[in-house]
């Protein structure tokens, strides 16, 4: 061992101290030692210990409370307790309280080196997991997004570009796409970050409520306006706002914000006043608006002026590249909040999550891993933690309905070369020489498939 761990011993047993010291030295750790919790406690704070071993049962603090203690003051050694007959009930509530492990005595040697090295391999699989988290958010985040596919990486350049320019940009997307996302991304990555990011959806107002919501109102314009109110877009002034869902937009305001746009100032519900505001709009729909506009649900005037600059967002479907790195970060998030850090999704479930058409999205992607950290009993998301909808793809077959909306015969012909390639690669256990030869393909070819994919 290059860098010696360093481990602390306690145990009210001297003899047992020593004989672990001892040992623990041989095999090339750094040891200190302590007879009980008080004293161990104040060790574990002065010095950074990689393990402590300690013992269920000692006099003035024992086990369990120093565990308790250690806990409380934010110690992040890794705690195995060393327990006697009769106290394996207490060491697994200790596991429960934060233990990593137990171990019962009396022990053999090779015991306890075993134990140590499995957590070891565990802090080791914790690093690389984080390096991973790191890499992910170097390599494939931007302002919260994460993504490697390459219509959302030229969305990524495409926000870099525009984002210091007033200009109205306008994203379409199916519910769940994450179009706030982006919006928040123009604005955080703009000249205006610093003044006010505002929200509304523009359905979930009732349309008497809206223009005021939106503009203001004074004291006494209606029957429950008491007292002046600033709309949203005063609100927003030097700023952003955000309006979602904009094709529910109701037809009378559909003119007032075109006049809002058009000659950059608002007039409050009730007042004669105009006001100038500085606001930069950015608005979302997951609906047609070119067909609203066609249907005289929506104006055209509006519409190319809400339109100047566009922003498609791809469904969750057709990036399934990423789905991987969503849910180690949605793992990580919801983690956090659950304190459920050590959870992993299992090797099925993520082939089912792979598999999913995803109607809902990213966001019907996150509500799954949310459900599954809560759900599941161990430490793996199962496909026993799924929904029902999800479990049925396992039934039903993916790649059919994969197919079944597929009119392009250059997807089709992805779609058929990435399956035959997956399947190829689990029957030779990711040889990819025995893969290539079971397609019938190069060697080389297949490299430069898996890269084109995203499947490396």
């Amino acid at each position: 061992m290059s860098d010696k761990e360093k481990i602390l011993v306690v145990d009210d047993e001297e003899n047992l101290r020593h004989m672990l010291q001892v040992l623990l030295k041989k095999n090339g750790y750094l040891v200190d030692t302590a007879s009980e919790g008080g004293e161990a406690l104040e060790k574990a704070l002065l010095t950074s210990y990689s393990f402590i071993l300690c013992d269920i049962k000692m006099p003035n603090m024992d086990g369990p409370e120093f565990l308790r203690r250690s806990v409380e003051v934010g110690i992040k050694s890794t705690i195995i307790m060393m327990s006697a007959y009769g106290t394996i009930d207490t060491a697994i509530a200790c596991m429960k309280l934060g233990a990593y492990d137990y171990i019962s005595k009396p022990f053999k040697n090779e015991e306890i080196i075993l134990v140590l090295r499995k957590a070891e391999e565990r802090e080791r699989l914790k690093k690389e997991n984080r390096r991973l988290h790191d890499e992910v958010d170097r390599e494939f985040s931007f302002s919260n997004i994460i993504s490697k596919d390459k219509q959302m990486q030229e969305i990524f350049a495409l926000i870099k570009k525009v984002c210091d320019f007033k200009t109205t940009v306008l994203i379409l997307g199916e519910s769940g796409t994450g179009k706030e996302l982006i919006a928040k991304a123009i604005h955080y990555n703009s000249k205006r970050k610093n003044g006010s990011f505002v929200a509304l959806n523009c359905g979930a107002i009732p349309e008497n409520l809206l223009e005021s919501e939106l503009f203001g109102h004074v004291k006494g314009a209606f029957t429950d306006a008491g007292s002046d109110k600033s709309g949203l877009f005063e609100q927003a002034d030097r700023g952003t706002l955000f309006l979602d869902e904009i094709g529910e937009m109701p037809a009378p305001l559909q003119v007032k914000l075109l006049r809002v746009l058009q000659e950059g100032e608002i007039r409050a519900v009730g007042s004669a006043i105009t006001k100038k505001v500085d606001v930069r709009v950015i608005s979302a729909t997951s609906r047609n608006l070119g067909n609203e506009v066609e249907e005289g649900r929506f104006r055209e005037d509006l519409f190319y002026r809400l339109n100047v600059f566009k922003i498609n967002l791809p469904p969750l479907r057709d990036r399934a590249e990423d789905i991987p790195l969503l849910v180690e970060h949605f793992l990580k998030k919801h983690g956090e909040k659950l304190v459920r850090t050590d959870v992993s999704v299992s090797s099925e479930a993520l082939k089912v999550f792979m598999s999913y058409r995803w109607p809902g999205n990213v966001r019907e992607l996150e509500n799954c891993i949310e459900r599954g950290l809560v759900l599941c009993e161990g430490n793996e998301i199962d496909s026993s933690c799924l929904p029902d909808n999800l479990r049925d793809t396992l039934a039903s077959g993916s790649f059919a309905g994969m197919l079944s909306d597929c009119i392009s015969i250059k997807k089709a012909d992805e779609i058929v070369e990435k399956e035959l390639i997956r399947k190829a690669l689990e029957k030779t256990c990711g040889n990819r020489t025995h893969a290539a030869r079971l397609l019938e393909i190069s060697h080389r070819a297949l490299l430069y498939k898996l890269k084109e994919y995203g499947m490396e």
